[in-house]
């Protein structure tokens, strides 16, 4: 992303603004970007952490305009909680999908009712229809700006790095499933929840699938021939292309790719689940 700095607003479309929240960091990069969409009535697209700093500039960059919904792409904590802290001072309606609390999870996003696979948003110059994206997590939507074919993609694809798929509510072979359904829309440009616009979204998606098989295939050759491996042997082994600093984040999604392969009876573990995943050991059926 180009440098900008914490708050400052970049007008991407006719109908788009972007500013970004002050949470940058491994996981984050520059910080949790959140759209404006529209001019007098306003949705405001992955809100971010609650931060008042973040909520006035949000606010200001608004202005004469009304935030009338309050849009999230799913509750992690750097997306969802400064949602309830908007509508407190707008009134304005809360959209998106809760998930039950695996640790993960932003308690304070309450919405009247769960969004669903091609629920609108219709303001007076825009309308947003949602995409159900589970894979990161299971409560994942994108949503579609239809009038300029854009597509807010919160973490089912970032810029600059891949998404960490996050067991027990993220699922791969949910991931693959949703990347594959956002070809079947007419997207122009892909606005990720970290990094820059992105254009070319068929090769976009492309990529991070073929990213994904290559993994999956990387993980079945290091099984093979070498018995049953924890998930802390197999990860620097799978991963040994990843700064090793990145390993203990890598661990997660490897382990979605062997559950994967478990539900696809190609792998399998010999400790049945433990605290998270340190016990178990993992190898080919």
């Amino acid at each position: 992303m180009s440098a900008v700095r914490a708050g400052e607003v970049i007008q991407l479309s006719s109908r788009v603004r972007r500013l970004i929240a002050n949470n940058p960091g491994a996981m984050t990069g520059a910080g949790t970007n959140t759209y404006l969409v529209g001019r007098d009535e306003v949705a405001v697209v992955d809100p971010g952490p609650g931060d008042p700093t973040h909520v006035d500039a949000i606010l200001q960059a608004v202005g004469d305009g009304r935030v009338r919904w309050v849009v999230v792409t799913h509750t992690h904590p750097d997306h969802s909680p400064a949602a309830a802290m908007l509508a407190s001072h707008t009134g304005a309606e809360l959209v998106g999908s809760v998930l039950a609390d695996d640790g993960h999870q932003d308690r304070t996003f309450a919405p009247a009712s769960n969004v669903r696979h091609g629920d609108l948003v219709i303001g007076k110059d825009f309308t947003l229809e949602a995409i159900a994206t589970p894979g990161h997590v299971a409560n994942h939507y994108c949503y579609l700006l239809r009038e300029e074919r854009l597509v807010f993609t919160g973490d089912h694809i970032m810029g600059g790095s891949t998404v960490v798929i996050i067991p027990p509510s993220g699922d791969m072979a949910d991931y693959l499933h949703s990347l594959a359904r956002l070809k079947e829309y007419p997207i122009k440009s892909l606005l990720p929840g970290h990094g820059d616009v992105m254009g070319d979204p068929i090769g976009v998606i492309d990529g991070l699938i073929a990213h994904r098989r290559r993994r999956e295939d990387k993980v079945l050759r290091v099984l093979r021939g070498r018995g049953e491996l924890s998930l802390a042997d197999l990860t620097p082994l799978v991963y040994d292309d990843v700064d090793p600093g990145l390993h203990p984040v890598a661990q997660v999604s490897l382990w979605a790719h062997l559950l994967k392969l478990e539900k696809e009876g190609r792998a399998g573990k010999t400790i049945e689940q433990h605290w998270l995943f340190g016990q178990q050991r993992w190898g080919l059926l």
